[in-house]
């Protein structure tokens, strides 16, 4: 009898959960796709910083503390770099390779993994996890999204692997043949995801690649992978099928025009500007020279490697490397900011309102005004947070004002470059940089809308106001 009436506890108290889970995710299904993603990349950054947070993570043998693994954690799934510890000194294997993972699912975004495991498992993707998926890659249709998260898994394998093994040929002689396919596969991963984490710590601490300043092999590799990455995976589809630029989507003209002007400037200036500073450029030859300038113009926008230290630029490169930081990639990408084709609205709608033009026009096209509201409200909310950032971390920190608004503008624009503030961030400033950083991935406009708002939908009502004009400039 006491058996029969134990099992019976049991079994309600199974119920109990079963109803208790449904309940959940019923609640969940409810949820918005903008509130879903944005829970998504929390729940996986928890997961994250409990597994770095294990003694087994650390070299030492003990806890790094739960707010340090989740700076760690919130910094390698929004593929952002800055570090409280060096990456190789501090983590074991299994830490690093936590790391890295985590890195990969941040900089392919949740719902692609998410679709790959549905892949694996032969499952049918439902509308709703279409909805997601479109909402996850920037897409406006839900038409195509699977066959696009199929090219994207593909080609992202195709890429990575073809990295890894030009850095591991380029690692093997240096490192060995085991530490030296290790090193190529992640640093592989971090540059094709934007990820400022490397491995290089054996060679000083927080070195990142400054060894390889004038190697042509690495230089080269790393950046190409931190432009593919960067550019966005729509990009890559449209450069696929169509193959000349003048038949490319509207999107994909801007965001390769812009990354184009980005690059260039970015290298024109920064040789001008550290081609005679002896903390720099000033100790290289011509060659170094140029491969670290067209390096920090490449990096630095995204993804947070350097080969020069960046403590020793100078006051405009630094201004310059935030202005940059700011801007980002490209919209569903691995990369952080505003977004590129943020920035490219916002100039050809200054420009279509200077020559008197009453549609902004870009490469022929007419540009929803839609589109111009929410390149404006990117760019607003983003101020706000780095303003509100930069504060707080002003009042807890004895920086300098330019270091301390460097690392702000680093973690909202997920670059990773700092000017060494990091490891000695209080926690309150750590915290402030967690937050930040998820807003950089995430998306502020994301954040904002699914603290808000339901969906993405302009309400629309069945009266206007009456119009007025305010005196602007």
């Amino acid at each position: 009898m006491n058996i029969l009436r134990k099992r019976s506890r049991d079994f309600g108290g199974i119920l109990i959960i079963q109803r208790h889970i449904k309940t959940i995710i019923g609640y969940l299904l409810n949820f918005s796709p903008t509130r879903l993603i944005a829970l998504g990349f929390f729940v996986i950054i928890m997961i994250g910083a409990i597994l770095l947070s294990l003694p087994i993570s650390s070299k030492n043998g003990g806890s790094i503390g739960f707010v340090n693994a989740l700076f760690t954690a919130t910094s390698a799934v929004c593929v952002t770099g800055l570090t409280v510890v060096d990456t190789y000194l501090h983590w074991t294997v299994f830490g690093q390779v936590i790391i890295v993972l985590l890195i990969q699912i941040g900089g392919l975004g949740f719902m692609t993994m998410a679709t790959l495991f549905s892949f694996m498992l032969k499952r049918r993707i439902s509308l709703r996890e279409r909805l997601l998926i479109a909402e996850s890659l920037n897409q406006y249709s839900v038409s195509g999204v699977v066959r696009l998260t199929q090219q994207i898994l593909i080609r992202t394998l195709l890429f990575e692997c073809i990295g890894a093994l030009i850095l591991s040929a380029r690692f093997i002689g240096e490192f060995g043949w085991a530490d030296g396919i290790y090193k190529g596969i992640f640093h592989s991963i971090t540059a094709f995801c934007n990820s400022g984490f490397d491995l290089m710590g054996e060679k000083g601490q927080f070195s990142s690649l400054t060894s390889y300043v004038d190697d042509i092999t690495v230089n080269v590799t790393v950046m190409l992978l931190v432009i593919i990455g960067g550019l966005g995976f729509s990009v890559w589809d449209d450069i696929y099928k169509v193959k000349r630029f003048k038949n490319l989507t509207l999107h994909s003209k801007l965001v390769l025009s812009i990354t184009a002007v980005l690059s260039a400037g970015g290298f024109i200036a920064f040789f001008l500007l550290e081609y005679g500073n002896p903390g720099t450029l000033g100790v290289l030859g011509l060659k170094g020279k140029v491969l670290a300038t067209l390096f920090q113009s490449v990096s630095l926008r995204t993804a947070g490697f350097n080969t020069i230290p960046l403590a020793d630029m100078t006051n405009a490169s630094k201004f310059l490397t935030m202005i940059l930081m700011f801007i980002g990639g490209s919209p569903g990408s691995t990369a952080g900011g505003i977004k590129t084709t943020t920035v490219g609205v916002l100039i050809f709608s200054v420009w279509s309102l200077i020559k008197g033009k009453q549609d902004i026009e870009i490469f022929e096209r007419r540009l929803n005004f839609n589109v111009v509201l929410r390149a404006l409200s990117i760019v607003t909310i983003g101020f706000q947070v780095i303003v509100v950032g930069f504060i707080v971390l002003s009042v807890f920190e004895n920086a300098a004002f330019i270091d301390v608004l460097f690392e702000v503008v680093s973690a909202f624009g997920t670059s990773g470059a700092t000017l060494g503030v990091t490891p000695t961030l209080t926690i309150i400033s750590k915290i402030t940089l967690i937050m930040i950083m998820y807003f950089g991935r995430v998306g502020v406009l994301t954040i904002a809308l699914a603290l808000v708002a339901k969906s993405h939908n302009i309400s629309v009502k069945r009266y206007r106001y009456p119009e007025e004009k305010v005196m602007v400039g």
